[in-house]
């Protein structure tokens, strides 16, 4: 069985659960630290000099929140056009988009409230003049989902959207125009020697946390990984774990197994803390290569892995209008880091054969809704014990 999200990611998605999957809002974002909230710049205190090709770490202090929080603000907080002037309006001239499902993510405290939310240029809608924006109050582990607003805007909304380039779009509201950069990764390939001959390279993903990932489809065994695009600098320190090849990510607290065969880390673990709350550190699930997506490669891709979508779905790999994506999620949302251990050792088990081995990095909604990560390889090899029995 697969798994759908929703699409334009205004409504929120599936997380994994104990005993059910809820859908998570994926499209408007936590802070995920305390200075993250501000919504300019200007608002934080830093501190930058320069010191050959590298500079100081920015600093952002509880002074600057405890003045934001205490700053009176006046907005329609449920009317979303009244939101969207009160962003749009604060925007500069010219902003870069860097996730690669093309979210403007944004945050702001209104009436001692924290805030978080998106403007996006939708691959599938743009060029047809429209424009997504979505906002909520913040998750918290604390308290029930809240409510999101959701609305497409166009020039019914008196917003024009407008193609510049390919990956330049004017967007002009109430008079004033914003160019919207889209991030240009058309360039970015796999190096020579990371992907095996059953591999294919389905696109370039920079995910909202800041680390860039391939896509790449396994062909013969109908499978996806996110491998680690460590091409560019990594933002990101790796600390082992506890279990042989994986490794962790100090800041997002991503997991990795550091490939044994070929010189690359697979994604295999997320926090689950994170997804929960929908952070920037959820998963790059939702950041998939729509501005590199060509013909229909991708689409069958998807309908080797799950052929009951044939001839529902669209290169995107979207139905119901774009309502419904499939999710690409191979990786385990662990609870403990301990929990990814299950990846190691079923690499290093030399019951799996070898044409198998990279099935030893997906997991299915089975393990994530009991929270005990059993690798495909392994289910497989025990599905032809029990055969043999």
């Amino acid at each position: 069985m697969f798994r759908a999200r929703q699409r334009p990611a205004a409504i929120r998605r599936d997380r994994p659960h104990a005993s059910s999957s809820r859908p998570i809002f994926s499209s408007a974002r936590l802070a995920a630290l305390l200075g993250a909230i501000l919504l300019a710049t200007t608002l934080l205190a830093a501190v930058s000099v320069r010191a050959e090709d590298t500079e100081m770490p920015r600093i952002r202090t509880n002074q600057a929140y405890i003045e934001e929080l205490a700053r009176p603000t006046t907005l329609a907080i449920d009317n979303p056009v009244a939101v969207f002037a009160a962003v749009f309006g604060q925007l500069p001239d010219r902003v870069k988009v860097y996730p690669t499902e093309n979210y403007y993510y944004f945050t702001f405290l209104h009436a001692g409230a924290p805030y978080n939310g998106n403007i996006r240029l939708d691959a599938s809608d743009r060029d047809q003049g429209k424009l997504h924006f979505a906002y909520s109050e913040d998750l918290a582990d604390w308290r029930e989902e809240t409510d999101v607003i959701h609305v497409a805007l166009d020039a019914t909304n008196d917003v024009q959207v407008e193609k510049v380039e390919r990956f330049l779009y004017r967007v002009t509201f109430r008079g004033k125009s914003v160019l919207f950069e889209l991030n240009d990764l058309s360039g970015v390939k796999p190096p020579d020697g990371l992907l095996g001959p059953d591999e294919k390279f389905v696109g370039p993903i920079f995910d909202e946390s800041g680390l860039r990932f391939f896509l790449v489809f396994n062909a013969r065994l109908k499978l996806f990984h996110y491998i680690l695009d460590e091409t560019a600098p990594v933002p990101e320190q790796f600390v082992p774990a506890k279990s042989g090849r994986i490794v962790l990510g100090k800041r997002t607290g991503y997991g990795f197994f550091v490939d044994d065969r070929r010189p690359r880390k697979i994604l295999v673990g997320v926090a689950f803390a994170n997804s929960r709350v929908n952070n920037y550190f959820d998963g790059p699930f939702d950041q998939l290569p729509d501005n590199f997506i060509e013909g229909d490669a991708f689409r069958d891709m998807i309908v080797a892995v799950a052929p009951e979508l044939k001839g529902k779905i669209d290169r995107f790999g979207g139905w119901g209008d774009g309502a419904q994506r499939f999710m690409i999620a191979p990786y385990y949302y662990y609870q403990r880091d301990s929990e990814l251990a299950a990846f190691d050792r079923c690499a290093s088990d030399k019951r799996i054969p070898e044409a198998n081995h990279y099935a030893c990095f997906v997991v299915d909604d089975d393990s994530q809704q009991n929270f005990s990560p059993i690798p495909r390889a392994i289910k497989e090899l025990r599905g032809k014990g029990r055969k043999k029995g």
